[in-house]
């Protein structure tokens, strides 16, 4: 079940939310650095992470599921949230770049349809990004935070969903490694535990994140699956099968399947 949009905008309004915010967006930006003429959607509660995205991309949309609210965004110019159905998204096939799953797919009733969804609206060369709380962090525990609610996910788990919804996991990155603690200290302190936290702790960060791109398998065009394959008989002629074999008077026949034309019946098949 997903949190409630009061309670995530509540969240990322207070001091602990503006720190998870900036440790997680500097993570996305190492992972997307370049998104210019390219369209980004962000899918779950991701208006946090979309801002900087705003002066570089072609286009930058958000849709956020029903049942978790809406809330309008940006404050200052023309509102690019819808609400909907992440299982049934209201974009044409192949016609999104980068998609940015944030409080999503921990949350979501419909993981399956909303990743195949995902799958059929991102172009042949985009990439996902999952941000989800991992299993084995402080923040996964911590229900007075939205990572605290759903279910978490480790890396090997996430990777694995990802596999399973026609996806190819690419980077693996983690993100927030400050405890989740109301202290005005740990929060300034915060980037130290950042660089900490990614060189010596990672199975411990608050997040995880996978990059993966769409997994596009070859096709056999049903013309040639269904030809029939032809196969050479030897029909006699009137007159005896044995001296016409002989002599070279023998006439080859084939037809669709291997069977004989004009009435002329093969040998029996072993």
């Amino acid at each position: 079940m997903y949190t409630d949009i009061v309670d995530l905008r509540e969240f990322y309004e207070s001091g602990l939310g503006r720190t998870a915010q900036r440790m997680i967006r500097r993570r996305i930006r190492t992972i997307w650095p370049d998104v210019r003429d390219q369209i980004v959607l962000g899918i779950g509660y991701t208006t946090p992470y979309l801002r900087p995205f705003m002066g570089e991309a072609d286009r930058v949309v958000a849709v956020m599921p029903a049942s978790q609210g809406v809330s309008f965004w940006p404050a200052e110019g023309p509102g690019m949230v819808a609400l909907g159905d992440e299982a049934d998204l209201p974009f044409g096939d192949n016609t999104i770049d980068r998609v940015l799953l944030v409080h999503g797919l921990e949350g979501t009733e419909q993981l399956r349809p909303m990743m195949r969804e995902i799958w059929r609206v991102l172009a042949g060369g985009g990439r996902v990004l999952a941000v989800v709380p991992n299993r084995r962090g402080l923040w996964a525990r911590a229900d007075w935070t939205p990572f605290g609610h759903g279910f978490p996910y480790s890396s090997s788990q996430l990777k694995q969903v990802l596999r399973d919804t026609m996806f190819v996991p690419e980077r693996t990155r983690h993100a927030l490694f400050i405890p989740p603690l109301r202290s005005h200290f740990l929060q300034k302190t915060a980037p130290a535990w950042e660089e900490v936290g990614v060189r010596w702790f990672k199975a411990f960060a608050g997040v995880t994140m996978i990059e993966a791109s769409k997994q596009i398998f070859a096709g056999v065009s049903r013309r040639a699956a269904h030809q029939p394959v032809k196969r050479r008989l030897i029909v006699p002629l009137p007159g005896g099968a044995a001296p016409a074999a002989r002599s070279g008077s023998a006439r080859i026949i084939t037809g669709p399947g291997g069977d004989a034309v004009d009435g002329q019946q093969p040998y029996p098949r072993t």
